[in-house]
């Protein structure tokens, strides 16, 4: 679903600012493309919804198929999820040193193979196995395209390229699932991976003929064993950035593992069918296309700090909401979806101020920053498909409950993450 994320300290309003050491950028988007590129970029983003929503209404008819336990399905989301949060550490150094372009293209290109090896399983394993390489390459476009934005954008400029993106990208998690549940009715459980498939190789041309190439050779970096384990370690020990990370992680599982309940969540507790996923994933569209919506109109008008003052109040009226109708009403729709809308727009309007946050934290090495921002939300949600969901998901209730937690969580990473960058810039004023 939505994948925006950021660090530094350059736009933040504190007492005590941080200086802007970020670097000219220098690459500018060609006129002529410039209206397709979000539509480019959301699409590739789309890839990461599309891969988890598109088959949820499949998983019954797969297990028969194949023979699994429903354990063994979910594990099939596992295995996807554990393999595109460990490839997101390396997708951004790749494209640091070798360029964008060529990363995105090589990723989509696996994507599209893994796919139609999904379409071809005969047993569980075989899917599991696909379902790790789909993992392995569809980070590519997803990682680097943040990089991208920020390579030919600064300030205001990328927060509205984000928030375009991002209402573009508000479709995917409302359409997979639906376009799942009718190709599934109409063609079998396969014909979803060859769809994927398709998606994929669509999106690969349209990368070789619209995306230009926005890191040139003289600032590009090495690739070898020592350097890359010295950026990583300074990427990995930056306090502020991980801080920052870890809020966009915790924001977006409190919508996630509603995702990830799916199954569990509409058909268990509120009696609707395959084809009535639309039920969670509507309203999460609506959200998100408001949230992005409201990010393109306050963008350079409004603080990042009021920013993430106003996005963290309208969650947690959502929480409330959710938590208050669980408690005094039976289950229904649209009574327990409602929430869905209130938690993803303040998500989206959230997102893109995370994402500058945690980029600009380390302007040197912004693809491999963007590489550590998905893996450590991708590794979260790993966590919430193996642990976090089959533990939540018995009752509405306790769904309603994990999410708050995860938004108090969040709440208090940012809370973190600003100190940690104050601290920072008082440092040189207090050294000997």
């Amino acid at each position: 679903m939505p994948s925006l994320m950021n660090t530094n300290c350059i736009t933040v309003q504190y007492n005590h600012p941080i200086p802007d050491n970020t670097p000219p950028f220098a690459v500018t988007a060609p006129k002529n493309i410039q209206g397709v590129l979000p539509v480019l970029l959301a699409g590739l983003t789309a890839i990461g919804p599309f891969t988890v929503n598109t088959y949820l209404p499949s998983f019954t008819e797969i297990a028969a198929h194949l023979d699994a336990t429903t354990v063994e399905m979910q594990q099939t989301i596992t295995a996807y999820l554990a393999a595109f949060s460990f490839m997101t550490l390396w997708h951004g150094a790749i494209s640091d040193a070798l360029g964008r372009k060529k990363v995105i293209l090589g990723g989509l290109v696996v994507y599209t193979l893994a796919s139609f090896g999904c379409a071809m399983a005969t047993r569980i394993e075989y899917l599991w196995l696909f379902r790790a390489l789909q993992g392995l390459s569809a980070g590519a476009g997803i990682v680097v395209g943040r990089a991208v934005v920020r390579d030919m954008f600064d300030g205001a400029q990328a927060q509205r390229l984000f928030a375009q993106i991002g209402i573009m990208f508000a479709l995917a998690p409302a359409l997979a699932p639906l376009v799942g549940g009718l190709l599934h009715v109409a063609l079998g459980w396969r014909s979803v991976f060859i769809f994927l498939g398709l998606m994929s190789a669509l999106l690969c041309v349209c990368t070789l003929r619209i995306l230009p190439e926005t890191l040139p050779p003289e600032r590009r970096q090495p690739l070898n064993l020592r350097s890359l384990a010295q950026a990583y370690r300074e990427v990995l020990s930056h306090p502020a950035y991980l801080a920052w990370c870890l809020a966009f992680a915790l924001v977006f599982a409190g919508f996630f593992i509603y995702v990830l309940s799916a199954p569990v969540f509409l058909m268990r507790h509120l009696g609707l069918g395959e084809t009535e996923f639309l039920w969670l994933f509507a309203p999460a569209m609506v959200g998100m296309m408001g949230g992005s919506w409201m990010c393109t109109r306050v963008a350079g008008h409004w603080s990042q700090g009021i920013t993430l003052c106003w996005a963290f109040a309208v969650m947690a009226v959502g929480d409330v909401f959710n938590i208050a109708v669980c408690l005094a009403l039976p289950p229904s729709v649209p009574l327990n979806v409602i929430h869905i809308t209130i938690h993803t727009f303040g998500i989206t309007l959230l997102t893109p101020t995370l994402t500058l946050l945690a980029l600009d934290c380390l302007p040197d090495r912004r693809g491999m920053a963007s590489s550590g921002q998905t893996f450590i939300q991708t590794a979260c949600n790993a966590l919430c498909a193996s642990l976090l969901a089959p533990m939540l998901w018995g009752s509405l209730q306790t769904l309603a409950y994990g999410a708050a937690a995860l938004t108090v969580g969040a709440g208090a990473c940012v809370l973190l993450a600003r100190r940690l960058q104050r601290v920072q810039a008082l440092a040189p004023e207090i050294a000997p």
